[in-house]
């Protein structure tokens, strides 16, 4: 038996000291706790097991010892004893060994068994266990956070795993789909202009939280939230995860490339009634999770079995200090929070006004000095219906959204439904209409057209319908109203005609999504025309379906080369890099907007409008710009602002050409000699001001 000490309740966790280590946990209704200690990930039982006293092991609610000559690596899990009452909201079960929350390394992942967790009997053998963590060890080189502003950023939507998992990835099979992988493709991201990476899912989750015969991919389904995914990692030693993530955080950063999390504290892995119990539902079910009226069974808000209590003072701080953590030690720069409206749910699951003044949890996140200056990103609903769009920009601070209706609206826009342009001018100016306050950076709006969930880019242009039988739902997941349009044929075709047309409709989403005032998200392979054949829900398509097909590289070089230099046209301009709404003007020193028609200064705003015109200055930079979107299946043709003398209007975009027509730079762009332009059907043009030499009066001097 090991000697051991009381302990101290804090910090949570294991915690490593010169002579040992401390262990705290929280259980405010276990009647008894054991701790777990194994030698090894595959250990069937625990080469020690230390019985918790509670007069000498408890502090209030919190579990604690201190075991003299442990260090880092060790590796440990509890037991907890009480009251198995579902009714009451209780589920304590002493055979099943629990993940301590604010673990921050996992083993066991080989070996571990779903189904065991959900059964009666003991699953130590299959079960996840804790690894201890010393993070004073790694050396971080003069690592800092880029700090780049909104206004500056270009978002990448990207999952660790699929982006190198391909065998055609070129990386090496041992490094295919982990932190090292992504490593090796930073230039990738680079070249094509990308300044943050929002990473799918790192925190630990349960790839068996699916149907049978799949697999969990995007990893919305954690079981801890400081671990980074273990599978995700090239290394197998009990704390290479670690090191290795904080490596690729490190190469990123080198490159002036930015880490956001995509996190998941709306709901856990455990599930409903029917799911595992892991850790939460086994250490304080009641305290973790809101409950309905009969508490044998949890609210579902989030539409994964369960609903994390958020706004709960346990919870709240667990939430803080994961996020904490992250930024503190990991040098992780930013979060999206996945239906954040969860959590401005009080502890019965009902929406806190924010009239009462009642403090919340994203009111408590945005107050703290450790977050300061990092991204903070709501998905602003929830599965049950609580939208708050606008709200978070509104009510917060810092705060800013995934800009849902410009998805929406753009999608329709672009498929040439009625009643659209008026809407389509907001989204241009980043959404005054959703987006009031005069006093906020207006790139808070973070401007999307796909992502992760739906249909990607190429498939939105490619199928009318979702096509989800693989994920053996019968086709019944998966949004039913995706404002999609297959251009004349659905899926796969070998009609040209019809592929122009895609790869048109394709350019035009972009041009439009770049050319919006607001934070760009561009979705991993959409520069690629990456398919997922229809599936607009592939949650669970771990394999080539959804994995970045670098064979598409060079293959469709075309449209990545269009990204490329959309991207970086856009990055150069001081226009699109404004922190306030443009004036709607006809003329203004400052930056400005003004809507034209087929005719100048002539908007259409019908019902039956499928066109919007606008030019864009800035007097100060001297950039003018004359933009047109044309959504109408005819040709149109506009009328040209004009400009000054010695200025010419010169084409930069016009989607309707083949490539490399469809983009030029502005030193190489041609020249429009004409006061109008002809619009090709369903396509955009970019003009841009362009100071000519004027010629020198050739003077004839005499004596």
């Amino acid at each position: 038996m090991l000697e051991i000490l009381p302990g101290e309740s804090f910090p949570l966790g294991a915690t490593v000291h010169p002579t040992g280590v401390n262990f705290c946990i929280f259980s405010e209704n276990a009647t008894a706790m054991r701790l777990l200690l194994f030698d090894s990930a595959d250990a069937k039982q625990p080469t020690e097991t230390i019985r918790l006293d509670s007069k000498i092991n408890k502090t209030f609610y919190y579990w604690h010892v201190f075991v003299p000559g442990l260090k880092a690596g060790q590796i440990y899990a509890y037991r907890a004893n009480g009251e198995f009452a579902p009714k009451k909201g209780q589920r304590f079960d002493n055979t099943k060994v629990l993940l301590d929350p604010y673990a921050k390394a996992i083993v066991g992942e080989s070996a571990y068994d779903r189904t065991a967790a959900s059964k009666m009997g003991d699953n130590c053998a299959v079960a996840l266990k804790g690894v201890v963590f010393d993070p004073s060890t790694y050396d971080w080189q003069g690592d800092r956070h880029p700090r780049i502003p909104y206004a500056r950023s270009v978002i990448y939507e990207m999952h660790v795993g699929g982006f190198t998992r391909n065998p055609n990835s070129g990386v090496s099979a041992e490094k295919r789909g982990t932190y090292a992988g992504l490593i090796e493709k930073i230039p990738y991201l680079q070249e094509l202009g990308i300044t943050a990476v929002e990473l799918l899912p790192v925190h630990q989750f349960d790839p068996q939280d699916v149907r049978p015969g799949l697999k969990n991919y995007w990893g919305y389904s954690t079981i801890n939230f400081f671990a980074p995914h273990k599978a995700y990692s090239s290394r197998r030693d009990r704390l290479g995860a670690l090191d290795e993530f904080r490596d690729m955080v490190k190469a990123l950063h080198t490159e002036g490339i930015e880490v956001i999390l995509d996190v998941v504290f709306n709901h856990t892995a455990e599930g409903s009634e029917q799911g595992p119990t892991l850790s939460f539902k086994g250490l304080d079910n009641k305290t973790y999770y809101i409950l309905e009226e009969d508490q044998t069974y949890y609210s579902n808000y989030s539409g994964c079995g369960n609903t994390l209590k958020g706004n709960h003072p346990v919870v709240s701080r667990l939430i803080l200090d994961s996020l904490r953590y992250w930024v503190s030690e990991m040098h992780i720069d930013g979060f999206r929070f996945d239906l954040a409206t969860i959590l401005s749910r009080n502890t019965f699951g009902e929406p806190i006004e924010a009239k009462t003044g009642m403090m919340d949890v994203i009111s408590i996140i945005e107050a703290d000095p450790v977050l300061a200056g990092t991204k903070l990103i709501a998905e602003a609903w929830d599965a049950a219906g609580l939208y708050g769009v606008g709200q978070f920009v509104e009510l917060a601070d810092w705060f800013s959204e995934w800009n849902g209706p410009f998805r929406d609206d753009v999608r329709q826009f672009v498929k040439s439904d009625p009643g659209m342009v008026d809407t389509m001018a907001a989204r241009i100016l980043a959404s005054p209409d959703i987006y009031s306050r005069l006093d906020t950076d207006i790139n808070r709006s973070v401007n999307f057209i796909t992502c992760h969930d739906g249909f990607t880019l190429n498939d939105l242009v490619s199928y009318n319908d979702k096509h989800n039988l693989a994920n053996n739902e019968g086709d019944r997941d998966g949004g039913n109203h995706n404002f999609s349009w297959n251009c004349g044929k659905e899926g796969e075709t070998n009609d040209s005609e019809i592929e122009k047309l895609r790869s048109r409709q394709i350019k035009n989403f972009l041009t439009v999504l770049f050319l919006s005032q607001g934070t760009p998200m561009l979705l991993m392979g959409d520069e690629i025309r990456h398919t997922q054949n229809g599936n607009n829900n592939a949650y669970c398509q771990d394999n080539e379906l959804s994995w970045f097909d670098w064979d598409l590289v060079e293959k469709n070089s075309d449209l990545l080369g269009f990204v490329k230099k959309l991207i970086n046209f856009v990055h150069k301009l001081e226009i699109f890099c404004q922190e306030e709404f443009l004036k709607v003007s006809l003329k203004s020193s400052q930056p400005h907007l003004t809507w034209h028609g087929t005719k100048l200064y002539k908007p259409n705003w019908t019902e039956d409008s499928h066109y919007i015109a606008f030019s864009l200055s800035y007097p100060a930079e001297e950039e003018h710009l004359y933009v047109v979107f044309n959504a109408y299946w005819k040709p149109l043709k506009f009328q040209l602002p004009p400009l000054n003398l010695g200025s010419h209007w010169h084409r930069i975009v016009d989607t309707a050409l083949p490539a490399p027509d469809d983009f030029a730079e502005l030193k190489t762009a041609e020249r429009i000699y004409d006061n109008s332009y002809k619009v090709a059907p369903r396509s955009s043009i970019i003009l841009m001001e362009k100071r000519g030499i004027l010629p020198i009066p050739n003077f004839h001097l005499s004596n």
